[in-house]
């Protein structure tokens, strides 16, 4: 496989591997269909066992290694170093010293009483838009650069969309005394601006990229090639749960605390635990780092949004898993958006950050067992979203995150239809339901009561002011 080109070796072209038909994860969940409809595109299993070597770093069919060999050196010895100091005492009190005195943890969990009265639900955010530098992506930054200090790594490099990741990893190069370098598509170069600046106020240099659409998926390209050059010397901060084992299973692990902190906040203000749970999803890092803390939980649905674009056709959307088909990008085995001959196809969000072809290997996961839902938000439902959100509670969402609000919006309207046709379920009753007697006193009936909805707040959206303005036909 050619890591830098726009090539997957789709299941037309190349199924190197047996697939169980009734496997089981790290969740314990058995293999069915995806929520109500049907699995993601072409991924029907095959009888057979993983083998030793394919049982690491798998989730379910997907995940593994898929690399270069150039690039097996250098990923062998980032699994070696964090399989041992993934437990080391010193290691973890000093992460648990930058998350607390640094990043400023534990998140809030904030209560949206102007949205709940809106939606006509209880509204709740996770919010990872507080954490200095703005956004969920300075945990996975701050955790992988005292990795690459441990490891003797001089010079770190990343890819970032929305710059976000970027502004992460130029932060903790910054903090702990590396050379930085950020690949980033030209055209979220225009789009984002701001975060290009902040990235060159903390010392990283910034390198456009333009080639491809010049998005996401061009910048992690070029990074790609970067570390294949100068592995000796320099650490990859890959920013989404996506690549070559054993990256998805890092940024998972540094991201958990999010939905781990979220689920001990949540019990400890309502006494119970959400009806739902939504983050927004395109390789999928925050909504991994959420959903993590619940899976386990099997009443609470895991709804993850993706990016509908402006369209259902190919190039007009970035939604992944629910146009995705099983392939190979970037050293993993995934769902991505792909033609025929399993070529990459061109992507579009109004939101850089979701801006990209493929997704992380759990959370194709996560959909085809049918533990998490992953559902579609455009481009326009996601601005109104934007502006309604910082209108009626005065947080500026990121781009990203709005279309999280809009799928939340959405499932309380469907919720609210539901409670009109008939009585509640018996979810209700642990979460605050109530019953009383009929006319005759005979029967019992349930009094609906609003879903409790949890949001994943990923980062906030000043540095998308520039854009909406743009897209309202406002000139700053």
């Amino acid at each position: 496989m050619q890591e830098a080109s726009d090539k997957v070796s789709s299941e037309n072209n190349q199924n190197s591997m047996e697939i169980p038909e009734k496997g089981t994860d790290s969740h314990g969940s058995a293999r069915k269909r995806t929520g109500k409809g049907k699995s993601p595109a072409g991924t029907k299993a095959k009888k057979g066992k993983l083998n030793k070597i394919q049982r690491d770093g798998y989730f379910g069919p997907y995940g593994g290694r898929y690399s270069p060999e150039v690039l097996i050196p250098a990923i062998e010895e980032l699994e070696k170093a964090y399989k041992k100091y993934k437990n080391d005492k010193g290691f973890l009190k000093e992460f648990g010293y930058f998350q607390k005195e640094y990043i400023g943890r534990p998140s809030l969990l904030t209560y949206a009483p102007n949205l709940s009265r809106e939606w006509g639900a209880e509204i709740y955010l996770k919010r990872e838009d507080l954490n200095h530098t703005g956004a969920h992506k300075i945990n996975n930054a701050i955790g992988q650069a005292l990795l690459a200090k441990r490891m003797g790594k001089k010079r770190l490099i990343a890819e970032t969309g929305a710059g976000q990741h970027g502004v992460a990893t130029a932060t903790a190069a910054a903090r702990l005394g590396f050379e930085c370098v950020v690949y980033m598509g030209a055209e979220d170069v225009r789009r984002q601006k701001l975060n290009c600046y902040r990235m060159e106020l903390l010392g990283a240099r910034v390198v456009p990229v333009t080639s491809g659409n010049s998005t996401l998926k061009d910048a992690t390209n070029e990074a790609m090639r970067d570390w294949s050059r100068n592995a000796t010397d320099t650490h990859y901060i890959i920013g989404s749960a996506i690549g070559p084992h054993p990256f998805p299973t890092i940024v998972r692990d540094f991201q958990s605390m999010i939905g781990i902190e979220a689920r001990k906040q949540f019990k400890k203000a309502t006494g119970t635990l959400p009806d739902a749970v939504l983050a927004c999803v395109g390789g999928g890092s925050n909504a991994i780092g959420m959903f993590y803390g619940f899976l386990k939980d099997k009443k609470v649905r895991l709804i993850g949004t993706e990016a509908g674009g402006r369209g259902l056709k190919p190039g007009e959307n970035s939604a992944s898993i629910t146009f995705g088909r099983p392939g190979y990008f970037h050293g993993t085995r995934s769902l991505y958006i792909q033609n025929n001959d399993g070529q990459i196809e061109n992507v579009h969000s109004v939101s850089a950050g979701l801006d990209y072809p493929g997704v992380g290997p759990e959370h194709a996961w996560l959909a085809v067992s049918g533990r998490a839902e992953y559902r579609m938000v455009n481009d326009d439902s996601a601005v109104e979203a934007f502006k309604e959100v910082s209108r009626l509670e005065g947080i500026l969402p990121a781009l990203e995150t709005a279309h999280t609000f809009a799928m939340a919006r959405e499932l309380a309207a469907e919720s609210a239809a539901g409670s009109a046709e008939g009585p509640g379920s018996d979810a209700g009753d642990e979460a605050g339901g109530s019953e009383k007697k009929g006319k005759k006193g005979s029967a019992r009936v349930k009094k609906a009561r609003r879903q409790r909805i949890l949001i994943c707040l990923s980062g906030r959206g000043d540095k998308d002011v520039a854009e909406i303005a743009r897209l309202s036909g406002i000139e700053l």
